[in-house]
């Protein structure tokens, strides 16, 4: 990887960090492309199960590096979108651990997560009208599927910042830590995810995400289409034989 991210391994778990401190963690082009090249190498590795996804220094990110725009370096990657991930999550569970800001896009690489662990001193914002721009990588169509609707909207159109307290009343938040543990508290989610079969939370991920659209009609089939394989899967005759056996399950995800 790019010196403007960083991957390291914990067990089944990786950790990919924004490292750009002294920019709070601005997404630029190097960092976009880092991303996504780490989830592509990691999405094909059996070994690992999950991620996480954090900042260096403190924060996690302050949104899109605006001098880079100025400049014409476009934090996206095709097929990807913005940061790497906003428009093409990976197939693997993602958590975000969130210290200090997550403003503007910095906010939207949390939401393309699909858990967040967060610091009791992490603050929250879409403040893209104050500066002329539009959340468009993803923040104004996740959050209010994801909140009330009122409450996205005064989210999206002041451009304020919120605490993450307020933000695990209303449930996007899924634990607090003490500041400066969130990459530890991610990491203990993380983990008790990993735990188990890696085919079966990739369907998982993958039924929740589709079926938002699916209608009464259509939502079995097309869920059965993805499942399937999962309950033909060795993984699925080594889950019944452990619980039999009363032993810990050997995932080989297959």
């Amino acid at each position: 990887m790019s010196d403007e991210v960083l991957v390291e391994e914990s067990g089944n778990v990786a950790i990919i960090t924004i490292n750009r401190p002294k920019a709070r963690n601005a997404v630029n082009g190097a960092v976009a492309r880092g991303i996504a090249g780490a989830l592509d190498e990691l999405d094909e590795r059996p070994d690992i199960s999950a991620y996480v996804l954090t900042g260096a220094g403190g924060t996690f990110s302050a949104g899109m590096d605006l001098k880079g725009f100025l400049a014409g370096d476009f934090p996206v990657v095709e097929g990807r979108g913005f940061g790497g991930v906003t428009e093409a999550p990976p197939k693997k569970p993602l958590v975000a651990a969130v210290e200090g800001y997550a403003l503007a896009g910095g906010f939207e690489l949390a939401l393309a997560c699909d858990v967040i662990v967060a610091s009791s001193q992490a603050t929250f914002g879409l403040p893209e009208p104050k500066r002329g721009l539009v959340a468009g990588a993803g923040g104004i169509m996740r959050l209010p599927r994801r909140i009330p609707y009122h409450v996205a909207m005064e989210i999206a159109l002041t451009g304020e910042h919120y605490p993450a307290s307020r933000l695990y009343e209303l449930g996007l938040v899924n634990r607090i830590t003490e500041p400066g543990a969130a990459v530890e508290g991610a990491l203990e989610l993380a983990r008790k995810i990993a735990a188990n079969a890696p085919l079966a939370l990739a369907a998982t991920k993958k039924v929740i995400i589709e079926s938002q659209d699916w209608s009464l009609e259509e939502m079995f089939a097309k869920q059965g289409a993805i499942i399937g394989p999962v309950f033909g899967s060795k993984d699925a005759m080594e889950g019944a034989a452990a619980f039999a056996e009363k032993r810990a399950p050997q995932w080989k995800g297959e």
